[in-house]
């Protein structure tokens, strides 16, 4: 193993925040890392902490619901569940209940983009966790049986009709996903998949999807708390170095996309939910390009707290919706997706607050924002990276994350300084480019017999809108 970086602690350095009037001087944590990799490809990502006796381990695989084929989709996020189901040496849910037993706590999650596994714990309790993400990246499959197969299949079932089917406004990124990104894209399917795809899967599909993704050589392995970094490479070494490396991880298709829609999209949907709501989605730049740091700080001058534009005029001053969000989702191939909704309160027209809504993107557009709306939006996204960055799970997870998606660990240092070097003209840029109505999803949520004349405005509100353009004209 080559090292490209030696281990050390957290270090903290002067950064001036530039803002378009000022600096403001502030600090910026650094992680310091080693970065190696095993002869069968994995990558072992060390960073030393010892201010508190824990570790946390998070283990990355580049595969999500985008490497999933027609036909075969939601596979990614069923072998999370299958992850837990036993492996050669651990017994079904052993795996839980070992980590619980030494004080420690884990869970798994799958994305578009990939699948992780992590467990936090006592320090001295790192080969355990080691021991059991190799067992089972090793021998998965020979604990994989019809039974377990048939098992994790009806608890995703579940899940989806939990979280999707019978939630209000379950759907609308399932919803969202279909609008921005055509069929042959594969965003255009959610992570959890087709039910019937899943039905139809068998043993030998899944055996194959787990053989070709699950691999040290498409893993990245992060440690991070109280340990020794070459104690750390010793123990990597020995339990996932006999592992052998796939050799038929096919490569994905171009997955660019225009940056734009080419049109509004829209769609009503008659569901079981207490009140009225209007989401919005915009195709946004990729995650890593700037401009989507500069749409992240535009969503907290939005929506961020109770100070933020849509709160105050929707939520407060008009008293027109229930409650607000906008945000940004981030995916590296072709497009990310930026969105939010309005909630409509009880007896307000839902063309009302859509507009209300539209209107306040739009004024992103055209006007730049002030020096305090970015002070305050800056100031709430380093109290978020700053509060995320001093736990050593959020550590592990970002690490992994650099590497596993861009191959640069190191931007855990850089994010940062970049979300603080954005500038208003930066903001008005990547809104005039996103927030377009060629580019816009607008999915309406209705309660089931809803009637459509409480959806628009009425005759003497659309005159006094009318006017009002004609004035502004």
């Amino acid at each position: 193993m080559q090292a490209v970086r030696s281990s050390a602690t957290i270090r903290r350095g002067p950064l001036a925040a530039r803002t378009s009037r000022s600096s403001v001087p502030t600090t910026v944590p650094e992680v310091a890392f080693s970065d190696q990799r095993l002869p069968n490809g994995l990558r072992v990502i060390v960073a030393e902490d010892h201010l508190a006796p824990v570790v946390a381990v998070n283990l990355w695989y580049d595969v999500g619901s985008k490497h999933e084929v027609p036909g075969k989709t939601g596979f990614a996020h069923l072998f999370e569940h299958v992850m837990f189901q036993g492996s050669r040496h651990v017994a079904k849910a052993e795996h839980i209940a070992l980590v619980q037993a030494a004080g420690g706590t884990m869970n798994g999650s799958t994305w578009l983009d990939r699948t992780n596994y992590f467990e936090t714990l006592p320090a001295h309790q790192l080969e355990l966790a080691l021991w059991l993400e190799a067992d089972r990246m090793a021998t998965l499959l020979d604990a994989l049986s019809q039974e377990n197969l048939d098992n994790q299949r009806e608890v995703v079932k579940n899940e989806k009709r939990w979280s999707y089917d019978n939630r209000p406004y379950g759907s609308f990124q399932e919803k969202l996903q279909a609008h921005l990104f055509p069929p042959e894209h594969p965003y255009h399917h959610s992570t959890i998949g087709s039910m019937d795809d899943l039905d139809a899967a068998t043993i030998e599909d899944v055996s194959a999807f787990f053989r070709t993704y699950y691999a040290p050589n498409n893993a990245v392995l992060s440690v991070v708390g109280d340990v020794e970094t070459a104690s750390v490479r010793a123990a990597a070494e020995r339990y996932f170095g006999a592992i052998p490396a796939s050799r038929d991880i096919p490569a994905l298709g171009d997955l660019s996309l225009p940056p734009t829609l080419g049109g509004e999209r829209r769609e009503t949907v008659y569901d079981k939910v207490p009140l009225p709501r209007v989401h919005v989605g915009y195709r946004a730049p990729v995650f890593g390009d700037p401009r989507l740091d500069a749409l992240d700080l535009a969503g907290q001058i939005l929506s961020g707290g109770k100070g933020s534009r849509l709160n105050r005029r929707l939520v407060r001053d008009e008293q027109i919706a229930q409650d607000v969000a906008i945000f940004t989702l981030g995916f590296i191939g072709g497009a990310s997706v930026t969105a939010g909704w309005a909630t409509v309160r009880p007896g307000v027209p839902v063309a009302r607050v859509e507009a209300a809504l539209h209107e306040e993107l739009a004024r992103l557009t055209t006007e730049l924002v002030t020096d305090d709306e970015l002070a305050r939006a800056k100031a709430l996204t380093e109290a978020d990276e700053l509060g995320a960055l001093q736990r050593v799970e959020e550590r592990a997870d970002r690490l992994s994350m650099y590497a596993t998606l861009f191959d640069q660990p190191d931007l855990i240092n850089k994010m940062l300084p970049r979300y603080l070097a954005v500038t208003p003209e930066a903001i008005r840029e990547v809104a005039a480019a996103v927030f377009r109505p060629d580019n816009r999803v607008v999915l309406t949520y209705l309660p089931e017999g809803f009637a459509a004349d409480d959806v628009a405005l009425p005759a003497d509100e659309q005159r006094r809108e009318s006017d009002d353009a004609e004035v502004a004209a």
